[in-house]
């Protein structure tokens, strides 16, 4: 698979509601765990729309990488100014994403008309990756629903980190510091 769509759920479905929480940090390093296997098979490009939460921390993790590993970032938003409601700090990250990003390009001209705009990003998502990597509660969808049903109904393979793997990358995190063992 050369590209990878990547998404989640927004900060507030999984309680986090500061852009500096610890928990942010988690979830990044389980995003950068699964990102390099699929470097190591091949992945040439990270495909993201840009929404808050996830899909900007799986952005920032992409460009952390792209030294070491020649992996790509591509931003396509569903419109223009789709960051311009969201709080000073979020789109601060935002803008040094699409600064920074290997591709940038809106998918409609102009700002927010309607929910129509989220659904053909999700489609144009799917169909431009090779396969989708989802931060996913099953019992707890949230809006990453619209996103699975629209991968599932399109066939591509989904990948999927739960709960559980965010427990278990707390535990590896607690492992590998020092003062663990100290």
């Amino acid at each position: 698979m050369k590209v990878l769509a990547v998404t989640g759920y927004k900060p507030m479905e999984v309680n986090i509601f500061k852009h500096d929480d610890e928990r942010i940090d988690i979830i990044k390093a389980a995003i950068e765990k699964r990102l390099i296997s699929f470097i190591e098979e091949g992945l040439e490009w990270v495909l993201i729309s840009g929404k808050m939460g996830v899909e900007l921390w799986a952005g920032e993790v992409a460009l952390g990488l792209r030294n070491q590993y020649g992996v790509k970032l591509a931003l396509i938003p569903p419109f223009e100014n789709q960051e311009e409601r969201w709080p000073e700090p979020i789109q601060q990250i935002y803008e040094k994403l699409t600064a920074a990003a290997d591709f940038y390009r809106p998918l409609y001209k102009g700002g927010y008309s309607g929910p129509y705009q989220y659904r053909a990003s999700n489609k144009w998502l799917i169909e431009k990756s090779g396969g989708c990597l989802m931060l996913l509660d099953e019992e707890f969808t949230g809006s990453n629903r619209y996103f699975y049903d629209e991968a599932t109904q399109a066939e591509s393979p989904i990948y999927v980190i739960t709960p559980a793997d965010l427990e278990d990358m707390v535990e590896e995190m607690r492992m590998t510091n020092p003062d663990y063992w100290g």
